[in-house]
């Protein structure tokens, strides 16, 4: 058995999937099995990865499933994996000569820490270059959200226990296809923390039409989303402006998500007052 499931999520990504594919050839180690899971491309996409399948020179699993959004398709995958480990790896992405060889490394001298879910990493603009110039903290261990707070304001490759992340799957919200990341990554963070590796393990190409660069639009199609993570945020801050703010925001959001999600993830009266007077700025600003 592997010890590291790959996972790609695929959304017509058919011109930037062989290079992805050409980086995983490519690994020093190959003790890993790429789990990729085509959401409903509309593309060559899946043809792409069938014919990489057919070449037999990595251990694959591909899926093709109704398009549902990326969370959809990372709950299906973590069902799916058996490894040890879970890394996602965007298919607009592709990992460095030593990744898997870096994470596997690593792995193997603090795997017994039960306390760690796994290992976060850099990711760069190439091998050498982190995003946005970001180092990670001179830290042995922490939580995602604590190395936020140490002052890090780039972005991270994340490798966790799968059996972990099987216990965190994200919310599926009924005609939503959208729900931000840290909605689990907190939850996770309230009872484990990860291995800090400052290396650059994956290399990233920012395009026009990724997720960050369409923030408005995924706030408007999927609020319910945006809701639990506004309520996990503004339970779980320390009290700060910061804190105000996203009890303001959870307000705005509020009025637009159903009976279930307001029953299964609210504030309480004396919390949600707090943000009124944010929330009421938000709305004549007409922002959420």
């Amino acid at each position: 058995m592997k010890k590291l499931t790959v996972f790609t999520p695929v959304y017509n990504r058919a011109d930037m999937l062989p290079r992805l594919y050409d980086s995983l050839l490519k690994q020093s180690e190959k003790d890993f099995v790429w789990l990729a899971i085509d959401d409903g491309s509309t593309d060559e996409s899946f043809e792409v990865l069938k014919s990489f399948e057919a070449e037999g020179r990595i251990e694959m699993k591909i899926l093709r499933q109704e398009n549902g959004g990326k969370m959809r398709a990372h709950n299906r995958a973590v069902e799916m994996a058996d490894t040890e480990l879970f890394v996602c790896l965007d298919s607009d992405d592709r990992f460095t000569f030593n990744a898997v060889s870096d994470i596997l490394g690593r792995w193997t001298r603090v795997s017994e820490n039960s306390a760690l879910a796994g290992i976060v990493a850099n990711k760069g603009t190439d091998e050498t270059h982190q995003l946005y110039g970001e180092k990670l903290p001179d830290v042995t261990e922490d939580t995602l959200s604590g190395l936020y707070r140490k002052g890090f304001k780039g972005e991270t490759t994340l490798i966790y226990r799968t059996e972990i992340l099987k216990k965190y799957p994200f919310p599926e919200i009924e005609g939503e296809k959208y729900v931000p990341e840290d909605v689990v990554y907190d939850e996770i963070d309230r009872s484990y923390t990860l291995s800090v590796l400052d290396r650059i393990l994956t290399v990233c190409t920012l395009r026009d039409d990724g997720l960050t660069d369409r923030a408005a639009e995924l706030r408007k199609k999927n609020p319910g989303g945006w809701y639990i993570y506004y309520v996990n945020r503004s339970k779980y801050t320390d009290f700060s402006v910061l804190r105000l703010k996203y009890i303001s925001h959870y307000l705005r959001f509020r009025p637009l998500v159903g009976k279930e999600l307001k029953e299964r993830y609210s504030l309480s009266p004396a919390l949600s007052v707090l943000g009124i007077p944010g929330a009421i700025a938000l709305s004549l600003l007409d922002k959420r």
